[in-house]
Order: structure tokens, then sequence, then C-alpha cells
């Protein structure tokens, strides 16, 4: 749990909790970097290090992974469908979307819509496949297909140890 600095917060925390967000932050911007690097980078002993990544392991980080770039492996269609679905078919939609080969993410969203699904497909044609059999097989009331052509930022929140100061 992060705790942002009041008044009633023993200064002990607050020193206790910007090194986690320090060591938070370096993850973020190279989650690959050596607790050694890490260590001359934050001035905190690798020790230190060691012992609060496992102790967030076991909450805080969801998730160890790599971004790649899915065109230099001939993916070259991205795209963010939001999905509305009739009730009686939304936790079967929900397990398909959760299981499927190139879905790349899953939300569960508002405002009209049931499921925001980030999917990776070869060209536009499989995307299409794809797309009618959710149709036909869930009853899809409607869809709305948002094709990615740049990424621009990704994964960046919280990479930026200098700006930690932001959040206290």
């Amino acid at each position: 749990m992060i705790y942002i600095k009041y008044k009633t917060i023993p200064r002990e925390t607050t020193m206790m909790q910007k090194k986690d967000l320090l060591i938070l932050s370096n993850l973020r911007k190279d989650a690959r970097m050596s607790l050694t690097n890490m260590s001359k980078a934050t001035h905190i002993p690798i020790s230190t290090i060691f012992d609060r990544l496992r102790m967030h392991e076991v909450g805080l980080i969801k998730k160890h992974t790599s971004l790649i770039d899915f065109e230099k492996l001939g993916f070259n269609t991205r795209a963010n469908v939001c999905i509305k679905v009739d009730k009686s078919k939304r936790e079967e939609l929900r397990e398909h979307l959760s299981k499927h080969q190139n879905v790349n993410s899953v939300f569960k969203i508002n405002n009209g819509y049931d499921f925001l699904a980030e999917v990776v497909f070869h060209n536009i044609k499989d995307l299409e496949e794809f797309m009618e059999n959710l149709e036909e097989r869930f009853n899809v009331t409607q869809t709305q297909v948002y094709y990615l052509i740049e990424d621009i930022k990704r994964e960046e929140f919280m990479a930026d140890p200098l700006l930690m100061d932001l959040i206290n």
C-alpha cells in the first residue's frame, strides 16, 4: 500500500515509503536492472532492495513481463475492441476472451459496453473473422473497433524516479 504524506504519518514511515517508490520506479523503468545497479542509482543497500522486492511480489507486483513489438513478429493488426453483450452470455464471453490466443488484454468497462479487449492479429481479415465469430456465438449486441496505429507511450507511469516527489 502506498501512503501519501500526511501530518499523522510518522516521518520514518514516509521515508520508508519513498524508498519503496524509488525501487518500484526503477523497476518500472528497467525490470532487468541488476540490484547492484539499482543500489547505485537509488543509494539504497542491495539487501534492502532485495527484501522490499520480495515483500512487494506478494501483492503489489502483479507480473514481470516484456513489451514486444508485435509487428516484427508479423502481427500487423492491433486493435482495442469495445464489446456489449447480452447479460446471459457475459460470463461465457469473459471466459472466451480470457483464454483466446489473440487477446492480449481484457478489461471490464462501463459507459454502455461490457468489455474492452486489446487484440493482436496477422491481418485485418483475421480480426474481422474473430469479430464475426464473437457476434454469432455470444449474441454480441454492439461492438466498436479502434485500430492501434502506433504506440506513442506505453507502460511509463511511475517509471521516472525524479517524479516520485509528486506522489508525496
